[in-house]
């Protein structure tokens, strides 16, 4: 392939809101990395009121030249189509919201000697449990005719099951962080709690919110907790728990560098399947947050258990967790989490696997210095 940057065209949920849109720091972290290797991206998502109503980049990123499409019919999307025809590659993520069965399946006509096209699995626990429970599922046929799937996460266990179903390569592609995002910050009074956690109420993730976090708030009454995200609000809640509602990506780094600890909970899916950090533990950890985490199969290749985050079992952990720590073990686990992403997780790491996995070679003045 080409010394040149790629041109890479991109369909996905969003890159300018990330309102119930948890894939948007990903696209964000790795586009961003990827253009400051010098590959060009146009990315492609669909113009739906809520998610620009509650749009967070105001305007669209240098690193991307976004193009919006009518979610109404397929004319807009037949049109982003055609314009994607030129790429070098194409990329269909999953979970856009708007005609991805049908999405999935024309992508495909743009295969050629000259474009690769590729499935992004934002969520592939999920996905792989949906084809196994189904087999009349559209996307089982599809899968063998994609150059390449990548996943968000999901190692040996994911890449052998979407082996299973045909797949040509599967590459996972795991979150990072960016460290022009993800930093310390000074502590802000209206953050301050004992222990946080902030994600979105997801079906599969409940469960295990309540076991681990509304345990844990349980058991120490005296103690203070702060719960983020969207959906939690008509949800009962402990007495000392309170609701921030959902907050905004600006917040992020200063709501975690306030509270003396943040928990991460995998999702049940991601659970089963293992060895996938959640974004959000990755980007605590770039902001210097004492991490509490549920356990997970290959956790250690991103945070050292005991060294650089706890690892509790339930919610009685967590809560003997949140008593024992003192200040020193506050700090040393964060510096540590700290020190381990920047040396081995950001995106900037990711953007090379993915050129070396899509058979790209750099040539020589490709990389930027810097991005604005």
């Amino acid at each position: 392939m080409s010394s040149h940057g790629l041109r890479i065209a991109f369909f996905g949920a969003s890159l300018v809101s990330a309102w119930w849109n948890g894939a948007a720091m990903y696209y964000r972290g790795l586009l961003r990395a990827l253009h400051a290797r010098g590959h060009r991206i146009t990315f492609y998502e669909p113009a739906l009121p809520e998610r620009q109503r509650h749009r967070d980049l105001p305007v669209a990123p240098d690193y991307a030249t976004v193009v919006m499409y009518s979610a109404e019919g397929t004319q807009g999307l037949e049109r982003c189509l055609e314009d994607a025809r030129s790429a070098d590659v194409v990329v269909k993520a999953s979970g856009v919201g708007v005609l991805d069965d049908w999405l999935n399946a024309r992508v495909l006509e743009l295969r050629s000697g000259t474009t690769q096209v590729v499935y992004w699995d934002l969520d592939a626990p999920v996905t792989l449990e949906r084809m196994a429970g189904n087999p009349e599922d559209a996307f089982r046929a599809l899968v063998p005719c994609y150059d390449r799937i990548f996943t968000q996460g999901g190692g040996d266990a994911v890449v052998l099951a979407y082996r299973d179903f045909g797949a040509r390569e599967c590459i996972p592609v795991y979150s990072a962080v960016d460290p022009d995002a993800h930093h310390p910050v000074g502590p802000e009074p209206r953050f301050d709690c004992d222990l946080v956690f902030m994600d979105d109420r997801l079906p599969d993730l409940e469960r295990r919110v309540e076991s681990y976090f509304m345990r844990a708030a349980d058991l120490l009454p005296d103690k203070r907790f702060l719960l983020g995200g969207e959906g939690w609000g008509e949800r009962s809640r402990p007495a000392n728990m309170r609701y921030l509602g959902p907050v905004p990506l600006r917040d992020h780094n200063a709501l975690r560098v306030s509270a003396r600890s943040v928990l991460d909970v995998s999702r049940d899916g991601m659970a089963r399947f293992g060895f996938s950090p959640a974004p959000r533990l990755l980007e605590a950890a770039a902001a210097g947050a004492c991490l509490i985490t549920d356990p997970w199969e290959g956790i250690e290749l991103f945070l050292e258990p005991g060294r650089e985050c706890l690892v509790a079992q339930d919610g009685l952990e967590v809560a003997e967790a949140v008593l024992c720590l003192t200040d020193e073990g506050v700090r040393q686990l964060g510096e540590a989490a700290r020190r381990r992403v920047l040396a081995e997780h950001t995106y900037a790491h990711r953007a090379l696997l993915v050129e070396q996995a899509l058979g790209h070679v750099p040539g020589p003045g490709t990389v930027r210095k810097s991005v604005a």
